[in-house]
């Protein structure tokens, strides 16, 4: 199968509370489409190719027959979004943190990249990183 631009990324994720995770990236000034959300289910689109999914407990486990895992003491998963600048990492994130996440590590900063990191409130951690563009191969 080869990749192509019309190819999306659905990340579904667990939460033990939807109205408050609604809440805490409504903060961070992400909308949710309501063709696809409910009271078990909230779709917040990051860009026109991906898509995250917060899913109850009760509704993911309509779609796995493991166990959920408990974010906040197993990594399950790492989320990285790209930021335009350090500035936009350090606004993403002080935001996210203002709005009740925690932030994991220190900040990593490697000259032509800089990074850092907040768990949500169901623990997902998400990455947010700036790359210098003049570093990126085309």
């Amino acid at each position: 199968m080869s990749s192509t631009s019309s190819t999306m990324i659905f990340v579904n994720l667990p939460v033990k509370d939807l109205e408050a995770t609604k809440t805490f990236w409504g903060k961070l000034g992400y909308g949710f489409n309501a063709q696809f959300t409910d009271e078990n289910c909230a779709s917040m689109p990051i860009t026109d190719s991906i898509v995250a999914m917060f899913l109850t407990e009760a509704r993911y486990k309509d779609f796995t027959h493991k166990d959920i895992a408990d974010a906040t003491k197993t990594s399950e998963v790492l989320l990285c979004l790209s930021a335009e600048s350090r500035d936009a990492v350090d606004e993403l994130v002080d935001g996210a943190l203002a709005a009740g996440a925690t932030e994991p590590r220190p900040a990593q900063d490697h000259g032509v990249m800089y990074g850092r990191a907040f768990d949500d409130l169901s623990g997902h951690t998400w990455e947010i990183m700036w790359m210098d563009p003049s570093m990126v191969q085309g």
